[in-house]
């Protein structure tokens, strides 16, 4: 490590990004998705441990002002970069947002539980959390296998459905920006019937618009006589793909939609180079041992039946800069049930 290495703004998007991708970073600490939240109600800062020549380790932070001098920092799925430059990095980190007024930093690495990086988060004296943004638990597949051994290892009944879906006339084909209010459409409806919230079309379409420029995302439609019954929002950074958000109809379900599209989204993910398929998060009770066998129709039985790896990640962590302000920061998500974003 550099004995001249300060934290300093980046402020040139290739640099940021060939730093991510040389340190395999999170998707959500590219640049493009920090573009993204900036459009809606952020204030984005890429901050980097670097000297002259190199960029050791970096940080997307993202700004949010909830009230008048009420402003939390977030860091989704980072820091990245080298273990050893963590420690001073972090260091100078903590008193880079602490000048600009934060009273909360909450860090979510792209960390697993037990991994021993987060003797760093403690060094800061920040504390682990239950109050999350990321999921706490995913589950992964592992692309560097043949195709055939990737469906062998899904559940029996998940190779049948993707072979039923094709005998039952799904065509899966990828969509462009025109697609897209057709897949909002589907989103609401999805939303509704799994009770879950949704974001404007205008924010998938800036998604799209972002990450679909440098070919980090795929928008794959299965129709049937030419009707759309379900869609998925795929994107890739570094060696993961990452299923982002999902949309499927209430017609025509018995045709197994879904599980063509997945199929066709891990194909892509291969064929990219990926080595990993994130089916982008489950609730962390549902992934502890026995928990599938009380979840016989949730959603985390249909991502395991794809035959992954469940991961828990390491959690969120705060740093408490102002304990005032952060105690009435909980009682405010206590009384109006308020997230701060996804």
């Amino acid at each position: 490590m550099a004995v001249d290495a300060t934290c300093q703004i980046v402020s040139n998007p290739v640099e940021w990004d060939a730093a991510a991708l040389a340190q395999r970073a999170h998707l959500l600490q590219t640049w493009d998705w920090g573009a993204l939240k900036q459009n809606f109600g952020w204030r984005v800062e890429r901050v980097a441990w670097r000297d002259a020549a190199n960029l050791y380790a970096g940080a997307q932070i993202l700004y949010r002002a909830l009230a008048p001098s009420l402003t939390i920092a977030y860091i989704p799925r980072g820091p990245f970069g080298a273990v050893e430059t963590l420690a001073p990095f972090l260091t100078a980190l903590v008193q880079h947002i602490r000048a600009r007024g934060a009273f909360l930093l909450k860090l979510e690495p792209d960390w697993q539980r037990d991994d021993p990086r987060a003797q760093n988060l403690r060094a800061i004296r920040a504390r682990p959390t239950a109050e999350t943004i990321q999921p706490s638990a995913t589950i992964q597949l592992d692309l560097t296998a043949d195709l055939e051994t990737i469906l062998a290892r899904m559940k029996a009944k998940w190779r049948y459905n993707i072979r039923l879906s094709e005998k039952k006339d799904v065509v899966v084909r990828v969509g462009d920006a025109a697609a897209l209010p057709a897949f909002y459409e589907l989103l609401r409806v999805t939303g509704a019937r799994d009770h879950f919230a949704i974001h404007s079309l205008a924010y998938y379409r800036a998604a799209w618009e972002l990450l679909a420029a440098r070919d980090r995302a795929r928008l794959f439609i299965a129709e049937y006589a030419q009707q759309p019954l379900a869609m998925i929002f795929g994107a890739a950074f570094a060696d993961q793909a990452l299923y982002l958000y999902g949309a499927s109809g209430n017609a025509e379900r018995n045709r197994m939609p879904n599980h063509a599209l997945h199929w066709a989204a891990i194909q892509w993910a291969k064929t990219r180079g990926c080595t990993r398929y994130d089916l982008w998060g489950i609730p962390e009770t549902a992934a502890e041992p026995g928990a599938a066998e009380n979840l016989p129709t949730s959603l985390y039985q249909f991502k395991h039946g794809f035959g992954g790896a469940t991961i828990h990640y390491t959690g969120a962590w705060d740093l408490v800069f102002n304990p005032v302000k952060y105690r009435l920061y909980q009682l405010a998500r206590k009384i109006r049930q308020n997230k701060i974003g996804a």
